[in-house]
């Protein structure tokens, strides 16, 4: 988990370690697994020595691992599951934490480097392995963890080109004053807004954030999309990309649940450092089952 391919490394490595994860959480309650492909890219499997063919094998095999849990067991109250292919954001590959930061400096597979991407280079970056994971055939893509309107505007417009349901996922600040922004600093409801008229997208929200901003990023998404909200922030601690380790407090984020529910979520989850025990509390908290990782960190 801590090479440059994080979770993705172990569709390689260790597959039956991905199916363990999926089954934990679905015994936990959750109905939606999310596949451990957020790290899975052409580029990022190039880097580490995989050729396209088997880079598109890894990626394709993630749905089919958490579809093997699926078939082998859900929630226990026996409530219907669903499979996410995750797609991360281009920072994830990068593998530097500006997922978190929305400043992309390089071009990576033209070997440009300086200056922003554009929403042209973000699209040709995700359109590859969008179109491989929907050809595996998850019910939906999770575009999660997408830190600027770029590559909001990006993903939008491929998945409506594709034609593939797709849930748009930020990570977001609500600064103190309940302003909702991007990790870009920019209006977080510009790509909210973005979705509105997208006949792939059916859900917008917010994930890999601090839980106590995430009501507020809710009730915005919600106002601003007109279309059903994810949420699933983390444990409320903060990543340290250098040190490559979380700090930090943690918070009661199955406490906090009705909340969101309350401000428009439909989709209820937990991100980084939420594991199995947390997803049982969320659906106990709910009454019902919720989402849980299945391998991704990223979950609804």
């Amino acid at each position: 988990m801590s090479s440059a391919l994080w979770s993705a490394r172990l569709l390689r490595d260790d597959p039956a370690a991905v199916v363990d994860v999926h089954r934990a959480y679905l015994a936990a309650g959750a109905q939606v697994v999310t596949t451990a492909s957020y790290q899975a890219t052409f580029e990022g499997f190039a880097r580490a020595g995989v050729n396209l063919d088997e880079a598109r094998r890894l990626m394709q095999l993630s749905v089919g691992l958490a579809r093997r849990a699926q078939a082998e067991g859900g929630p226990p109250d026996g409530a219907p599951t669903w499979v996410a292919a995750s797609a991360g954001p281009y920072g994830a590959m990068l593998a530097d934490g500006s997922e978190y930061t929305g400043a992309y400096t390089r071009v990576f597979w033209t070997g440009r480097a300086g200056g922003g991407l554009t929403v042209r280079d973000l699209r040709s970056f995700h359109r590859p392995r969008l179109a491989a994971l929907a050809e595996a055939g998850p019910d939906v893509l999770a575009c999660e963890t997408i830190p600027c309107l770029a590559e909001a505007e990006a993903l939008v417009a491929e998945l409506d080109a594709l034609g593939h349901p797709g849930w748009l996922s930020l990570t977001t600040v609500t600064t103190p004053d309940g302003d909702v922004r991007t990790r870009r600093d920019e209006p977080a409801a510009e790509a909210f807004a973005m979705a509105r008229d997208s006949a792939a997208v059916v859900a917008v929200g917010v994930n890999c954030i601090d839980p106590r901003g995430a009501e507020a990023a809710v009730h915005l998404a919600a106002e601003a999309s007109g279309k059903p909200v994810v949420v699933y922030p983390n444990s409320g601690e903060l990543w340290d990309a250098e040190a490559r380790a979380w700090y930090g407090e943690t918070v009661d984020v199955a406490g906090a649940a009705g909340r969101w529910t309350a401000a428009g979520a439909r989709l209820v989850g937990g991100c980084c450092r939420i594991g199995p025990d947390a997803v049982a509390a969320i659906a106990r908290q709910l009454g019902g089952p919720a989402g849980g990782s299945g391998g991704s960190g990223a979950t609804a």
